[in-house]
């Protein structure tokens, strides 16, 4: 029998970041010196367009609130889907859900005793929240799941999210990640862990890098069977062609040595993608600016894709910060607005490539650097060990 696997488009996009509220801002964000610190926010966030009334927002946890605008947003790119809403689903990671909920009552409970903990504590603290608040929002009744691996999960979301339409268990799923992270006792965590920049700058593979500049936001792809796609004239912004995931099983926090169970997700991914490495004409690369993980994914590269003639690498994170769980899918965002327009942005904070690490192509202009789009690959490594890639073409029939 023949494995069934139909083609995967995506037809809706939607973000919430730092540099930019909605897929447009996002894009002209990418382009400009974030501020200077060890954390990004997005300020002055008002979630009141999406919801009926102020209780109803404060009983979402901020990293409820990007999702479901980011979704929104995607959702009204994608058009009037006219799909079975038993075979349309939502898979939405995260690598710590609803930390600020819960960081929040528990000084509550601490101050003020058992009886003021918000009834809401545990619907607002939960990993799914997210997806389970999109779901419940526009009547998606297929598989509704959060996928919890740490800085990899809202590229691993999309992968999933393309095998289930694949294999034809859905016709239609949201997939992507949201991330709030930013609370005292997280940042103090972190810290301590020496994990986040002492600068106060994200320098990917910058040989002065030190460290990453926690972050926040959202990204939700719209991702369809193609035929249906078509056939409903849906504007098809590319098409998602293969993922992986892989484990090093080595250190908690600590990439294996040489990148090995980096080059392996790659290699698995063109596998499943039917593409060779020489295929591959960019890279968003997972590029925290962390000393260990720049080196172990330079090398990763360096090996499956050579260090001549290789793919045009980027790390948006020089920009965005590392918004954990949410990374992969705000970097999947940006590989498909590279490939609207034609540009592959900058790796900003990067000034002085570290000579200990091959010599790979990475985009360096602040203006960016033009590209005739082809299969681009976005990486995303998370502590525990995960690795997650994902490969997105343009929209070629």
């Amino acid at each position: 029998m023949t494995e069934l696997r139909r083609r995967v488009a995506v037809t809706g996009l939607g973000v919430v970041a730092p540099c930019g509220i909605g897929r447009d801002a996002f894009w002209k964000g990418l382009f400009a010196a974030p501020p200077a610190g060890d954390q990004q926010q997005i300020a002055d966030w008002d979630p009141s367009p999406w919801f009926d009334s102020p209780k109803e927002a404060r009983r979402a946890d901020r990293f409820q609130q990007f999702a479901l605008a980011a979704a929104a947003e995607a959702l009204a790119q994608s058009g009037d889907l006219g799909a079975d809403p038993s075979r349309c689903g939502v898979m939405i990671g995260t690598g710590i859900g609803g930390i600020s909920t819960n960081e929040e009552q528990i000084v509550i409970r601490h101050e003020r005793g058992d009886r003021r903990v918000s009834p809401f504590l545990i619907p607002m603290m939960m990993p799914n929240a997210a997806a389970a608040a999109v779901s419940m929002r526009h009547g998606l009744q297929g598989p509704c799941e959060a996928i919890v691996t740490a800085c990899a999960a809202g590229t691993h979301s999309i992968g999933r999210a393309i095998d289930l339409i694949r294999h034809g268990r859905t016709d239609v799923m949201l997939a992507g990640g949201s991330e709030a992270p930013i609370t005292p006792t997280a940042l103090a965590g972190f810290r301590n862990m020496t994990a986040m920049t002492n600068s106060g700058t994200s320098m990917p593979f910058d040989v002065r890098r030190d460290g990453f500049v926690i972050a926040e936001g959202c990204a939700v792809l719209v991702l369809e069977e193609w035929d249906r796609a078509s056939e409903r004239g849906a504007t098809i912004l590319g098409e998602a062609m293969g993922s992986a995931s892989t484990a090093d099983a080595y250190h908690i926090t600590a990439p294996a040595p040489g990148g090995t169970g980096a080059v392996r997700s790659m290699e698995l991914a063109l596998e499943d993608a039917g593409l060779s490495a020489a295929a591959i004409r960019h890279i968003n690369a997972h590029g925290t600016s962390t000393p260990l993980n720049d080196a172990a994914e330079a090398h990763a590269m360096a090996k499956v894709f050579g260090v001549t003639d290789g793919p045009v690498i980027t790390s948006t994170k020089g920009v965005t910060g590392h918004a954990l769980g949410a990374a992969g899918a705000l970097e999947a965002a940006a590989v498909l607005l590279a490939i609207q327009h034609r540009i592959v942005p900058p790796t900003v904070g990067l000034l002085e490539l570290d000579p200990e690490l091959p010599g790979i192509d990475i985009v360096t202009d602040p203006a960016g650097r033009p590209w005739e789009p082809g299969p681009a690959m976005s990486n995303s490594f998370g502590f525990g060990g995960h690795n997650g890639s994902i490969i997105l073409g343009p929209a070629e029939s």
